[in-house]
């Protein structure tokens, strides 16, 4: 087995590989999804892709590579075991339309055994067992067994074990094949047996071949994708012989400031040592949503509510160490200097400092109280759904929170009435926190395309009425509006939202076309064309372009975008602001609908 201490030099391994295999390198894109309004956060590396994954030609080709920053909340109670994470890297490599099984099996297994040395005889496979939406997936088991995994590591598992997405009710998705790895240090097994843990997976083989309809059934593709994925944590760990991903050299600095800071010794005393790893993991995650380009802050809606779930979950398992004092900015410092490839932690760090700092005082002055209230009404058995939205109000307790405390006294809380008394006050609900709305992965109708474009007329009215130093610092559309981050350090007037908007409806009216091209990065900014602020771009890359010949540069505006976007601006009907508001210092937003 190859030794790879650092993320870095396991990162760039993986990446020379594919693009030595002809891919092209796509840089990590925001954590916050830009065109799709049915997550919160980025959960794997194709979000980004769908447009190019049903069928839009991606600029840089068919075969891409990448490594993402990613934020999964729906399995946050497992934080805390020696492998789960809320925030975590994904590996990923992509055919779009281009190869298929063969290849896909082939190149994860020349970079396994090849690359990274993994014992051949340590691998087993899963491939899908077949069912009435799907066949069996006896080419994967074929391809396996000429690469010479025996035939009994390989099993047939149901649609629960091999089988991946769609993500939200519709779109792209299809059978899959898990790679697994022995990591138990006593002799491998001649079977492999899925439920045995001591067998880990370490990469996913996903054969996008069918899009699930609104009527759930599934319709075969045209384009035939590979989406592949495999976790840096958890991979890591292996290559370094290790069965704990807190041990590995992304984690070790930050478990080092907990265990100086609390004087514990990690792996001293199980719960102490579950705490130290959910302190690690959440900070991390925190540090990076701060540290966005897309500016969010904790709040008690949407994203903004599941980092301030983060930071207090942080807080009270410090509390839990004996922590006295203010804590997780010390962490902060520790974890921003261990990615010095994302940029944008060392330029926001002000930001995350500010934010962490604000957010801890804050949860500390009603934390002991709110303790104190808890412990007074968990006298029987149920907590009271009005009891646990005081919890909210009065403490900041997020319901979760509420929940965890609850459990460790075997007792229940009324989820059902806390979400009527939640709904009376807040338009929130739970489904916010665990990160997934119920709708599809994408949404590419009319009213979204409509508003897409929208916005790109709204960027450049904003730097026309305002000022040109404007940047995009984030955006989601829905099919009923459109959200627009940018920075501006005011309040704008009521007359500036209405010469906003009259600058909009007047180039709506001009019934502009909207031209679509691909360019050379740099050729694309030196031609004028607007990018958002931060992000991070591939070398060839999609302009839009809404051509105007009465101005002097033949455009209104110019900007670089994936889309999905209209061909021509009459198409928009009018234009109307509906709310401005500050999301944060510096940072203003715009809500606007078409009529």
């Amino acid at each position: 087995m190859k030794q790879i201490i650092s993320r870095q030099d396991f990162i760039k391994e993986y990446l020379e590989f594919f693009k030595s295999k002809q891919h092209h390198h796509i840089p990590s894109s925001s954590l916050i999804p830009e065109n799709d309004h049915t997550v919160l956060f980025t959960t794997a590396g194709m979000h980004h892709l769908v447009p190019f994954l049903i069928g839009q030609k991606h600029p840089l080709g068919k075969r891409l590579v990448s490594v993402q920053k990613c934020i999964r909340t729906d399995d946050i109670d497992e934080v805390g075991d020696p492998f789960h994470h809320t925030f975590f890297e994904m590996l990923g490599n992509w055919s779009l339309g281009d190869y298929f099984k063969e290849d896909a099996i082939k190149f994860s297994f020349e970079f396994l055994t090849n690359v990274l040395k993994l014992p051949k005889e340590k691998l087993a496979v899963s491939c899908f067992a077949g069912d009435t939406d799907s066949p069996k997936d006896e080419k994967s088991e074929k391809i396996w067994l000429s690469l010479g995994i025996p035939k009994e590591r390989i099993a047939f598992l149901p649609k629960v074990n091999n089988w991946w997405g769609p993500a939200g009710e519709t779109g792209p998705c299809g059978p899959d094949t898990e790679i697994f790895y022995w990591s138990a240090k006593t002799k491998t097994p001649k079977s492999f047996n899925s439920e045995d843990e001591r067998w880990v997976e370490i990469w996913n083989d996903v054969f996008m071949q069918y899009e699930k309809t609104k009527d759930g059934k599934y319709s075969p593709l045209q384009q035939k994708n590979v989406d592949t994925g495999m976790g840096v944590e958890r991979t890591l760990a292996i290559l370094n012989n290790l069965n704990d991903n807190y041990q590995t050299s992304i984690f070790q600095p930050i478990i080092k400031e907990i265990e100086s800071i609390s004087n514990i010794k990690y792996g001293k005393n199980k719960s102490d040592t579950r705490a130290m790893r959910i302190i690690a993991d959440h900070i991390r995650a925190a540090v990076f949503i701060l540290g966005d380009e897309r500016a969010i802050i904790p709040s008690n809606i949407g994203q903004g509510y599941v980092l301030r779930r983060l930071i207090r979950r942080a807080i009270r398992y410090g509390k839990l160490l004996g922590i006295k004092e203010n804590f997780t900015l010390k962490i902060a410092k520790v974890i921003i200097p261990t990615y010095p490839d994302y940029q944008e932690l060392q330029r926001n760090h002000k930001f995350i400092s500010e934010q962490l700092n604000e957010e801890e005082l804050r949860f500390n002055q009603t934390l002991e109280k709110g303790l104190k209230k808890f412990r007074e009404i968990a006298t029987d058995n149920l907590i009271s759904g009005k009891e646990a939205f005081l919890l909210f109000q009065s403490y900041g307790f997020p319901i979760e929170f509420t929940q965890e405390l609850a459990n460790e006294k075997g007792i229940k809380v009324d989820l059902e009435e806390y979400n009527s008394e939640f709904q009376k006050h807040q338009d929130l609900s739970r489904t916010a926190s665990a990160g997934m709305f119920k709708s599809g992965l994408a949404d590419d109708s009319e009213a979204t395309r409509k508003l897409h474009t929208a916005t790109h007329l709204l960027n450049e009215a904003l730097r026309r009425v305002l000022s040109p130093d404007i940047k995009q610092k984030g955006s989601n559309i829905t099919p009923e509006r459109l959200r627009f981050d940018f920075n501006f350090p005011r309040k704008l007037t009521q007359e500036e939202i209405k010469k906003v908007e009259e600058v909009v409806n007047t180039i709506i009216k001009k019934s502009l076309s909207v031209k679509r091209e691909e360019v050379p990065l740099q050729d694309a900014l030196s031609s004028g064309a607007q990018a958002e602020f931060g992000a991070k771009y591939p070398e060839l890359v999609s302009v839009y372009t809404i051509i105007d010949k009465d101005e002097k540069q033949g455009w209104y505006s110019k900007e670089i975008c994936t889309g999905p976007h209209i061909s021509n601006t009459s198409d928009l009907g009018h234009f109307k602001i509906v709310k401005e508001e500050a999301v944060a210092a510096g940072i203003r937003r715009i809500k606007a609908i078409t009529e």
